[in-house]
C-alpha cells in the first residue's frame, strides 16, 4: 500500500487549507470551498477564520459574501454544529447532515409541545410558522425579539422537562426560529452590533433543492478528502457525525482510495491524490478557536503534538486559539483588553519562526483594529494569556 508520511500531510494542509503566504485566496468563498465548512458556532470564527486564508484580510469582505451576495450561508448541519458554507456546496450538505437534523430538531419541538399539556400542537406549530414568515415578508428581516414582539404565537411559554429535574419554563421564540432556520426557510441575515455578534436578524429564504441523500454523502466524502486527506473512517465519522455504515459507503461512492499512514492506518485520499505535493515556503498562522484546520480530524497527531492538547482545548473538547509554524500547532494566542494579540510558544521552534509570527500577530491586529474577541469556548491557555 502507498505511503503518506505526516510530513506530507503537513504540507498537504498548509496548501490546501490556504495557510501558506503564496497559497491564500482572493475570495470568501474560495477559503470555505478549501475547508469544506467553516465553523460558526461562534460568530468572530467565521471571519477570524477566513481573514487568515485571505490575501487581503477584510472585514468587509466576510461581510459581502454573507449579507448581500449571499454566496456563504450558514448551517445546522455536521454534529448538530452551526457552519458557514459555499452557496455551491450548501445542497449537498443539506441533504447529506443538515435535513436529518432539521427532523429532528421539528421532533423535539412537537415532543415539547406535546408535554406542556396545554394543547399546542403541529397544528398551531404550523400557524405559528405562517405567521413569522408573513412577518418577516413584510419587514424584510427582524431580529428574535421583534419576531417575538409582532406574533403573538412565539410569545408563548411551555414547560419543558415536566416532573423531572430539569424541569423549567421556556418561550417558544427561540425553538421555533431554530427549526424554521434549519429547514431552510429562514436564514441568518446580518446580526446587531459587530461582525463578532451572534445576535442574527433573521430573513427568508428559499429550501435547498431535494437531493439524494446517499449521493449528497458521496459528494461531501470526496470533496472533504480532497482538502482533509488522507484521512481515516474515524476522522470522517467524526467530522459529519454519520455512522460508520455511512461513511464506508460514502467512501466506496466517492472512489477513494486507501494509503498507508505513519502511525500504521489505513488512510484515505480521493481518486489519484497520491502525488507529493510541492514544497511550500517556510509559514506561520494564527487561527481562532474552532478553526477547521485544528478541528477537522478525529486524530489530530500529525499536527497536534499530544502534550499540547491540555493547554489549548476545553473540557468538551473545542480547540482554542492556535499559534501554527509549517503544518504543526506549537502554541496558543489570545488577545489582551487593549487590543494587541498575545501567544505562548509551547514548542521551541528558533528565530525564524518567532519573527514569523510576530509578522502574523501584526497582520492581525491590524485588519481586527478596535473590535474585541473574546472565544466562546475558553481554554486553559487563552484564559492565561488574557488574565
Amino acid at each position: 500500500m502507498y505511503g503518506i508520511s505526516d510530513a506530507e500531510r503537513r504540507t498537504r494542509l498548509g496548501r490546501r487549507h490556504l495557510l501558506a503566504p503564496s497559497v491564500r485566496a482572493a475570495s470568501a468563498v474560495s477559503v470555505a470551498d478549501a475547508v469544506v465548512a467553516l465553523h460558526a458556532t461562534d460568530a468572530a470564527t467565521v471571519f477570524l477564520s477566513t481573514c487568515a486564508r485571505l490575501t487581503e484580510a477584510s472585514v468587509g469582505t466576510v461581510e459581502q459574501a454573507l449579507y448581500e451576495d449571499v454566496s456563504l450561508v450558514r448551517l445546522l448541519s455536521m454534529r448538530n454544529t452551526l457552519f458557514t458554507v459555499s452557496h455551491e456546496i450548501a445542497p449537498y450538505i443539506d441533504a447529506s447532515n443538515a435535513r436529518a437534523v432539521a427532523a429532528k430538531e421539528r421532533r423535539t419541538l412537537l415532543k415539547h409541545l406535546q408535554d406542556d399539556g396545554s394543547g399546542l400542537d403541529e397544528r398551531w406549530l404550523a400557524r405559528a410558522e405562517e405567521e413569522t414568515l408573513a412577518v418577516l415578508a413584510a419587514r424584510g428581516s427582524a431580529t428574535g425579539s421583534e419576531l417575538s414582539a409582532a406574533v403573538p404565537a412565539l410569545r408563548t411559554k411551555i414547560t419543558v422537562f415536566p416532573g423531572k429535574k430539569q424541569e423549567t419554563v421556556q418561550g417558544v421564540a427561540t425553538r421555533v426560529i431554530r427549526v424554521m432556520a434549519a429547514e431552510g426557510l429562514i436564514r441568518r441575515d446580518r446580526p446587531r452590533g459587530s461582525w463578532t455578534s451572534s445576535q442574527f436578524r433573521w430573513t427568508e429564504a428559499e429550501p435547498w433543492p431535494v437531493q439524494d441523500t446517499a449521493g449528497a454523502q458521496a459528494e461531501l466524502a470526496l470533496r472533504w478528502l480532497r482538502s482533509y486527506g488522507p484521512a481515516t473512517e474515524t476522522d470522517l465519522k467524526w467530522w459529519t457525525g454519520w455512522t460508520l455504515g455511512q461513511v464506508r459507503k460514502a467512501l466506496a461512492a466517492a472512489g477513494a482510495e486507501g494509503v498507508r499512514l505513519d502511525n500504521g492506518a489505513t488512510g484515505w485520499v480521493s481518486p489519484g491524490d497520491m502525488e507529493p505535493e510541492p514544497a511550500l515556503e517556510p509559514w506561520a498562522a494564527l487561527l481562532p478557536a474552532l478553526d477547521p484546520s485544528a478541528m477537522g480530524w478525529g486524530d489530530r497527531g500529525f499536527h497536534l503534538p499530544a502534550e499540547h492538547r491540555a493547554a489549548l482545548f476545553d473540557r468538551a473538547g473545542n480547540v482554542g486559539p492556535t499559534v501554527w509554524w509549517n503544518g504543526r500547532i506549537v502554541g496558543g494566542w489570545a488577545q489582551r483588553a487593549d487590543g494587541e494579540p498575545v501567544w505562548r510558544l509551547l514548542s521551541d521552534v528558533g528565530r525564524e519562526a518567532s519573527a514569523s509570527i510576530e509578522a502574523e500577530a501584526s497582520r492581525l491586529s491590524e485588519w481586527v483594529g478596535d473590535t474585541r474577541v473574546t472565544p466562546r469556548f475558553r481554554t486553559p491557555l487563552e484564559r492565561e494569556l488574557t488574565a
